[in-house]
């Protein structure tokens, strides 16, 4: 029986030893509510809805908050002036990229998203100067989304009318812009290797905004030692990069450094330039890391927000129609719209960032983390501490946008009619470390959409009051439930 007894005190004294470090360390942390030994808050949070949880913590320790998730203290911020304090402010403090171990154990610490320090900076650097160079937000990039727009519309005329779940071929537009700026060339929607790669980003973004994945991410250890839907998660992002690789191999064998077509070939040519760098940030295995955060990137969150766009629109017919009506006005029937027409349609402007504000596709923002020792509103946040930043405080916030949980356009309009700013509008992040590729997506949607009814009458097949536009998976990400509509040309 002794045995046993000292196994329990030892056990209790580690568990009691474990408490105290958490609770003694917080006193310089901002407030929060009192961990559990090892699981710190978990069980008073629901893993089905994190963000509904913090939400909730903010109404009772304020705007800055500390959460453990595990053993490891995190930060979090709610509101536009905690949020913009921290990003803007100090946004070189706040510039690293929190934990997130599901996607760490793919990218190991390389590519754009999910890096840090010197190699975060160069390469998002050269990044954004390529696209730049390549025409992102200039016209030579936009000719290439109103080409995709002309055949998505002709995909959907295949349709002839009948009944169709949308999400593959919204997901092949934006797939097929990303892959002509990265590898040069476009897929038909219908090739088999496109689909497969559709495929795996579609599911990856429904698996990582399970509960079982915010497990995953808060115990690490789970990854390697149990089976479960993250392991097809890293199988998915596996067999993406294995893709990017052989690609790669491809420009290698034709590429031209006079005459770069590609990312690809920009990426290459700089890893000659600085081969004889031992410490060159421009690697091999950076390229195919780089490339697959850019692939994945811009493809999935285009999508979901079309997929999601077009479900709103298939309820709010009266929106509906009068953005086909300032279409009709604008643009008309006779060519494609284009960005220069944004300014002139405030309404249709104003529809598409209500999507993206009403959606909230990223509720919690990747993680952040601060790069040094931080004093902030007098708390003191340690180096290297995980830092949640939450987007829906902003883009739901009652003050900003009345009744935020109805879809209004009216939130983007002034009393004139006129499309009306706001700050508080945040789908892309804000800061040093706020999406790279923001400009090419505000294009793509506003272009995609605008095509879309332009060239059709969107129908659903139950009533639009029978609709629920409620997200089906609510962790990463907001993915819209699946549905059927018919696509009548106009």
């Amino acid at each position: 029986m002794e045995p046993v007894l000292v196994l329990v005190f030892t056990v209790s004294c580690l568990l009691l030893l474990s408490l105290w470090r958490q609770s003694s360390g917080r006193g310089k942390l901002p407030p929060g509510p009192t961990p559990l030994p090892v699981i710190g808050n978990i069980l008073q949070m629901d893993v089905k809805d994190i963000s509904k949880s913090l939400n909730k913590f903010s109404k009772i320790y304020g705007p800055v908050f500390t959460v453990y998730l595990g053993r490891k203290p995190t930060v979090v911020l709610h509101g536009y002036e905690a949020v913009k304090e921290a990003l803007i402010d100090h946004g070189e403090e706040f510039a690293g990229r929190g934990s997130f171990p599901v996607a760490e154990k793919v990218n190991k610490g390389l590519g754009i998203i999910f890096s840090n320090g010197l190699k975060w900076k160069e390469i998002r650097r050269f990044s954004i100067m390529t696209l730049r160079n390549f025409g992102m937000g200039k016209r030579s990039i936009e000719d290439r989304v109103q080409e995709e727009a002309r055949c998505l519309v002709e995909e959907l005329r295949k349709t002839k009318g009948s009944p169709c779940d949308p999400t593959f071929i919204l997901g092949c537009a934006p797939c097929n812009v990303i892959c002509s700026i990265i590898f040069q060339n476009r897929f038909d929607y219908k090739d088999q290797e496109f689909l497969n790669l559709m495929e795996k980003f579609n599911e990856n973004l429904r698996l990582l905004s399970t509960p079982w994945i915010q497990v995953c991410n808060t115990f690490p250890a789970i990854i390697d030692y149990l089976p479960g839907s993250h392991n097809q998660v890293l199988r998915n992002f596996f067999y993406i990069k294995n893709y990017v690789l052989e690609k790669v191999k491809e420009h290698q064998k034709t590429l031209d450094k006079d005459n770069p077509r590609d990312f690809i070939d920009c990426f290459l040519i700089k890893m000659e330039q600085e081969k004889h760098n031992p410490k060159s940030e421009f690697t091999t295995e950076s390229l195919v890391a780089t490339v697959t955060d850019m692939f994945g990137a811009g493809t999935e969150t285009t999508s979901t927000t079309l997929r999601y766009g077009l479900l709103l629109l298939l309820k709010h017919v009266d929106i509906t129609a009068k953005v086909q009506e300032e279409i009709d006005r604008v643009v008309g029937r006779n060519r494609s719209p284009c960005m220069q027409d944004r300014s002139h349609m405030p309404y249709t402007d104003a529809v598409v960032h209500e999507i993206q504000r009403y959606i909230d596709l990223i509720p919690m923002n990747l993680p952040h983390s601060v790069t040094c020792d931080v004093k902030f509103r007098n708390y003191f946040i340690p180096k290297g501490t995980t830092v949640i930043t939450s987007l829906t405080s902003m883009l739901h916030d009652d003050k900003e946008f009345p009744n935020p949980e109805k879809f209004d356009p009216g939130h983007f309009l002034d009393e004139s009619g006129h499309f009306k700013k706001s700050d508080y509008f945040v789908p892309f992040s804000t800061g040093k470390r706020m999406c790279a590729g923001e400009g090419l997506a505000r294009m793509e949607l506003f272009v995609f959409f605008t095509t879309i009814l332009q060239n059709f009458n969107l129908k659903t097949l139950v009533d639009g009051k029978d609709i629920d536009t409620t997200p089906v998976t609510n962790g990463f990400g907001h993915v819209p439930p699946l549905y059927q509509a018919r696509f009548i040309p106009v």
